[in-house]
């Protein structure tokens, strides 16, 4: 399935309307803002609680708030709360990057987007998670319209890593000078890489 047609034309049709767009990092979202803020008001929502490391979370949200900025796109902290992905993934600590705990965490994500997005009046909302080359579009496509349903809020389906979208975000951070790590976040991803 071709998710940025669908995500091309869905803006196009509703240009102007009000997007809440959760942000895993300011490099994630750069080349996201990029495509999407010609057509949507753009609220970013920084929604992590599979980052356990305070200083890790709080050098993220700064830089989200640095680069939103630029663009003067307001950036909501939807708060610190580790606990809260570590009670969702009770059970998987030990399954593999990219298995049925990242499933349980992209959807804890996205459910508190959507959640955040209707009580706030947005029209739509979707994730900058997908521009990753190691997440599964298809999978978060899924999960954000499931977040979506029963919901007075609709789901941008996209798949920013496509048509150049990760390589882009690689130029924008040059650009920008942002901080890119070199895991998802949690302690099992940060596990994999040292």
């Amino acid at each position: 399935m071709d998710f940025n047609a669908q995500m091309k034309k869905t803006a196009a049709e509703n240009a102007g309307k009000k997007l809440l767009l959760h942000a895993c990092c300011a490099p994630c979202s750069s080349a996201a803002i990029e495509r999407l803020k010609e057509y949507f008001d753009i609220t970013v929502f920084y929604f992590n609680p599979n980052i356990d490391d305070r200083n890790e979370y709080t050098l993220r949200l700064n830089e989200e708030r640095r680069f939103c900025e630029s663009f003067g796109i307001p950036v909501i902290n939807g708060g610190y709360s580790p606990d809260i992905f570590y009670n969702e993934i009770n059970g998987l600590e030990n399954c593999a990057e990219g298995g049925k705990r990242c499933e349980k965490c992209f959807n804890l994500r996205l459910n508190a987007t959507a959640e955040y997005a209707e009580k706030h009046g947005f029209d739509f909302f979707t994730t900058t998670l997908t521009l990753s080359p190691l997440k599964n579009a298809a999978l978060l496509n899924e999960l954000g319209h499931k977040a979506a349903k029963g919901r007075k809020v609709a789901f941008l389906p996209s798949d920013f890593k496509k048509e150049g979208g990760y390589a882009r975000s690689i130029e924008l951070s040059k650009e920008y000078g942002l901080y890119r790590q070199n895991y998802c976040g949690c302690s099992f991803s940060k596990r994999k890489v040292n």
